[in-house]
Order: structure tokens, then C-alpha cells, then sequence
């Protein structure tokens, strides 16, 4: 298990404009506790990003509706109707009709796959309503767990669930709208990537994962 310390999430996030530095307007760390108000600019490009009582919202609009849409397959994820239902029935079928074995061994298998960097940070990419990113912070196995989504429905939802629940550590959990084309992560900065039953929902796939080659260091 890790012991808990400073969380350090701010450090590994970047500007997903220009990639620049991001600088807290106040000296606390970053997590589930504390995005209400949060308040992130960037060094280079001056851009300003503020948090909501659920999550920070990285995207390049800031949290601003641009009128902007992204293709069916991500703007179904951010209705209500399908933020609610994906862990009251939606995900669960995943292992009735897609042969999915299940969270438990899922994480199980997640584990054995990335055991050389487990003590470090984690991005859980296309959260949805964060039940990956809840089994990372509750493991112990993380410094720091990213529950990153497109939606703000599913991580509305997130937030929900993780209040439903006691003595939750939500000094090692934070909740991020970001773009998956324009991720606001520093070079090297992160140690494990999971996207469970995501990336065919991603604008460009191929693209996605690409990226993550820069963050991850490879």
C-alpha cells in the first residue's frame, strides 16, 4: 500500500492548448476534494481553467458550451440518461453479451499487466462514471489516479458514486473533462494508461494512443 503524502497530481497536468506549464492559484493539492473553485493558468499561453464541485475542466473551451460536437459514438456518453445507466446495467452486460470477465478480474489482469510502475500514477482514459478509476484509488496500489472523460454526465456521476461511499481516499483521485485528441499531461509525467472498453469510442483510435506514447515516455 502507499502512504498517503501530498498529492502531487497538479504537477503532471499541462496546458492542453499549447502544452505549457500550469501554475495553481493556490498552494493545495489537487483532488476529488477540492476541484470546486480550483483554479489552474497557463504559463505560456495565459489560458485560465477552473474547476466545478465534480471535476476540472481541461478541454482547450474551458468549460464554456462551444456549440462544438464530437461524433455519436463520444456524444451518446455525454447524455444523462446513459451516464446514469452505464453502471446500473450498461457496463455489467459487457460481460453477459461480450464475454468481459468482470471488474474483479479485470483489475486483476489490469495489475499483473502493469506491475512494474504500480506505485506511480495513473490515467484512467474514458472513464465513463469512474468505476475503474474508484478500484485504483481504493487499491492503494497508486500514488495518484486521473478519472479522465469527455463527459461531463459520466463524471457527474463519478462524483456521485464516490460520495455514496466511506472513507473513500479522495486524496488520491481527481476528476478530469478532457479532450482525448488534446490531452493536458506533461511529457513523461505519467506511469500506466487504462482505457477499458473506450478507444473505439475515440474520435480517432489510432491517434489516441499515439499520444500516449509522449506522456508515458516511450
Amino acid at each position: 500500500m502507499i502512504d498517503k503524502e501530498v498529492n502531487k497530481i497538479k504537477n503532471i497536468l499541462a496546458c492542453s492548448i499549447c502544452r505549457g506549464p500550469l501554475t495553481a492559484a493556490a498552494d493545495s493539492g489537487l483532488s476529488v476534494e477540492s476541484t470546486n473553485g480550483y483554479q489552474l493558468e497557463c504559463g505560456t499561453c495565459k489560458k485560465s481553467f477552473t474547476g466545478s464541485e465534480s471535476h476540472l475542466d481541461l478541454t482547450i473551451t474551458g468549460g464554456i458550451n462551444s456549440g462544438e460536437s464530437m461524433p455519436a459514438a463520444t456524444e451518446i456518453f455525454r447524455t444523462r440518461l446513459v451516464s446514469f445507466l452505464y453502471e446500473r446495467g450498461w457496463r455489467q452486460s459487457f460481460s453477459v453479451l461480450l464475454g468481459f470477465p468482470g471488474p474483479e478480474k479485470e483489475f486483476e489482469l489490469i495489475k499483473n499487466f502493469i506491475t512494474p510502475v504500480l506505485g506511480g500514477s495513473i490515467i484512467d482514459a474514458s472513464c465513463g462514471s469512474g468505476m475503474f478509476s474508484r478500484i485504483f484509488a481504493k487499491s492503494g496500489l497508486f500514488s495518484s489516479v486521473v478519472a479522465l472523460d469527455y463527459s461531463e454526465n459520466m463524471l457527474r456521476q463519478c462524483y456521485g458514486f464516490i460520495k455514496q461511499e466511506e472513507n473513500f481516499p479522495n486524496e488520491r483521485l481527481v476528476l478530469i473533462r478532457a479532450d482525448i485528441a488534446r490531452l493536458p499531461f506533461a511529457s513523461s509525467s505519467v506511469d500506466a494508461v487504462h482505457a477499458g472498453a473506450a478507444v473505439h469510442c475515440w474520435p480517432s483510435p489510432s491517434a489516441g494512443v499515439s499520444s500516449f506514447h509522449l506522456y508515458l515516455g516511450l
